[in-house]
């Protein structure tokens, strides 16, 4: 109870039974059809029995000035970071580290973050007596209260820098650069966040450092896409290949590249998967598989021979050849009869 008025405490009964009757819908009742008369008595004549004083404390909020004094001065945590990185298709598959500069808020060296040059002494606030907070005196309809509230001149801190530091200007933190090594695990995904706990600003008033954020960027490959932890590799095949099957040579993300066995009448989009080839999985437990596509080239540019070949071919299917399909050979055969 900061209110010093005479009767303060009376009146702290007056608002509790006002309370109570309020947020008690029979209390209410009785009270709308017969005044205090029609509530006396009830509960025995002892208002706060069994009182829920929880919501009662919005009302001495209100009135009292229940934000905390000194709030300024309380200890804040420092402001996050993020810096951007690109790595290399196969980084982010096994995985690398990278030396980054990062420039961020640290403590002055000069004057520790005190804010003031060193030598000197901050002086006490003349507003608040170096307490951090200061006294209104407010009426309202309960009666007249003592309103605690944060010294606007110094902010919650009590004292008045009158000769602040030169090099961080009465800040108390500066903005440096600093290198880091970052470890970039197996796995990472183009699009991933990694958070470096503490490595962000330095915090204000105690306050612990805020945390650097790493957005990876991965460039894409030549060869390989990924879905997860999986590769597709798409593997072109000509006509023949396709027909009577081949050997083919898969490149591999690292080391040797595999030999892949093309079975005959192999269709485009066929998908041939060679498990444990993929990339590792981010948090351990094996890796994902290589999906191989096969993609079918159709040939448009044929020479003379390889034009009649493919007639003979469709002939053989009883497919119908039109004459300007036919090479030189095919034409003077017809000619020939």
């Amino acid at each position: 109870d900061r209110n010093k008025e005479d009767g303060a405490e009376a009146k702290f009964k007056e608002i509790g039974e006002a309370y109570e009757v309020l947020s008690d819908p029979e209390k209410r009742a009785a009270y709308d059809r017969y005044g205090h008369a029609g509530v006396q008595g009830m509960d025995s004549g002892r208002p706060f029995d069994g009182f829920d004083f929880g919501g009662f404390g919005d009302i001495f909020d209100a009135f009292f000035g229940g934000t905390t004094a000194r709030r300024a001065s309380r200890a804040q945590r420092g402001g996050d970071r993020r810096v951007d990185i690109e790595i290399d298709f196969e980084e982010a598959a096994f995985g690398c580290e990278r030396e980054i500069e990062v420039g961020r808020n640290e403590r002055c060296t000069r004057c520790g973050g005190d804010r003031a040059e060193p030598g000197s002494q901050a002086d006490r606030c003349p507003s608040c007596d170096g307490t951090g907070e200061v006294q209104r005196v407010s009426r309202s309809f309960f009666g007249q209260f003592v309103n605690v509230a944060t010294c606007p001149q110094c902010r919650g801190e009590g004292k008045i820098i009158t000769v602040p530091c030169r090099d961080c200007r009465g800040a108390g933190r500066q903005r440096q650069a600093r290198k880091l090594v970052v470890k970039i695990p197996a796995g990472i995904s183009d699009g991933s966040q990694m958070r470096l706990s503490g490595e962000g600003d330095v915090g204000a008033n105690g306050g612990g450092p805020g945390h650097l954020y790493v957005l990876i960027a991965v460039r894409p490959h030549p060869d390989f896409q990924r879905d997860e932890e999986d590769l597709i590799y798409d593997l072109e095949l000509n006509l023949p290949q396709a027909a009577l099957g081949c050997e083919a040579e898969i490149p591999a993300l690292q080391g040797k590249p595999h030999t892949l066995k093309i079975p005959p009448g192999t269709q485009s989009g066929r998908v041939f998967v060679l498990r444990g080839k993929g990339i590792p999985r981010l948090h351990g437990g094996g890796r994902g598989d290589l999906l191989v596509r096969t993609v079918v080239i159709v040939p448009s540019d044929l020479s003379d021979d390889q034009r009649d070949l493919l007639v003979q071919l469709a002939e053989s299917f009883g497919t119908p050849v039109s004459d300007d399909q036919k090479g030189v050979l095919g034409k003077i055969k017809d000619a020939l009869g």
